[in-house]
């Protein structure tokens, strides 16, 4: 995985040397993934390097902000499964990046996982199966569907500005969504998407990126179900699982590492955290 590490000893430029964005396209591109080592960047370089690799900056309406543009990955001390980072929603991003501010000394490694190794690993069943659209359904409290509401239409930035119009808007921009409005302000989100896709940077094949393997640690956990109507089950998932984790590499953080990933190709996930003194950030966006 050596190869995958580039180094700041060849490119003294640091973070914003064109050349090193041209190598990092070059990594997505060929594993969808790659790591920036001995740069040492304070939390305002990790936020300019998402600006410039991101042409619009996403959130997650569950996380706080560190910056304009990044924010602190906290999801409690167990293991992560697989996921794409907000592959729940309408709007899932392109690009993710992380930034090991404070490694852990112990535990806590990232997992990264190409969902075409988990698809060619697919019998001729299973490939069958999971090529149909999926349906994603989940309770929202108010103040989350708000948050992200506030973020994604270009008319508002506040959570108290979202009118009923605002959701129809998005609605309708975005396919494939439908919800239910609750008398206490949450709201029953079912969302379509296709559990197989093309990576938006492009390249040969589909692989099996979505969040089914993925936590709800900041949300009711999701029903999924396919478009033939039937349930995604535990066991499936458990099955999948276990495919995944035969072709999963981890990323062994040091101090001031940044990882970026494309996130329409390449699941991520975390091993338990052994060392609770790490500081982990993300930051992430449409290219």
């Amino acid at each position: 995985m050596d190869y995958n590490i580039l180094r700041h000893r060849d490119h003294p430029g640091g973070l914003q040397d064109p050349a090193l964005r041209d190598r990092i396209r070059a990594d997505l591109d060929r594993d969808g993934w790659t790591l920036l080592r001995g740069f040492q960047p304070e939390m305002a370089d990790f936020a300019a390097l998402v600006r410039s690799l991101c042409r619009r900056v996403t959130f997650d309406p569950a996380r706080s902000h560190t910056t304009d543009t990044t924010q602190m990955v906290d999801a409690g001390l167990g293991p992560i499964g697989l996921h794409i980072e907000n592959g729940n929603t309408p709007r899932c991003p392109d690009i993710v990046t992380f930034f090991a501010q404070t490694a852990a000394f112990e535990g806590s490694q990232t997992t990264i996982c190409d969902g075409r190794a988990v698809w060619d690993r697919f019998d001729p069943a299973r490939k069958a199966r999971w090529s149909q659209p999926m349906t994603v359904e989940r309770l929202l409290p108010e103040l989350l569907w708000k948050r992200y509401l506030a973020n994604e239409h270009p008319a508002i930035s506040d959570p108290d500005e979202v009118r009923m119009e605002h959701v129809l808007q998005f609605k309708a921009a975005v396919p494939g969504q439908d919800f239910q409005l609750h008398e206490d302000g949450s709201l029953t989100y079912r969302l379509t998407v296709d559990p197989v896709r093309a990576s938006v940077l492009g390249g040969a094949g589909r692989g099996f990126a979505n969040a089914v393997l993925g936590p709800s640690h900041n949300y009711q956990p999701p029903r999924y179900a396919l478009a033939d109507g039937s349930a995604v089950t535990a066991d499936e998932i458990e099955e999948i699982r276990a495919i995944a984790e035969e072709v999963t590499h981890e990323i062994n953080w040091q101090d001031g590492d940044i990882a970026v990933l494309d996130n329409t190709r390449v699941m991520h996930g975390r091993r338990a955290i052994a060392d609770a003194n790490r500081n982990l950030f993300i930051g992430m966006g449409m290219i």
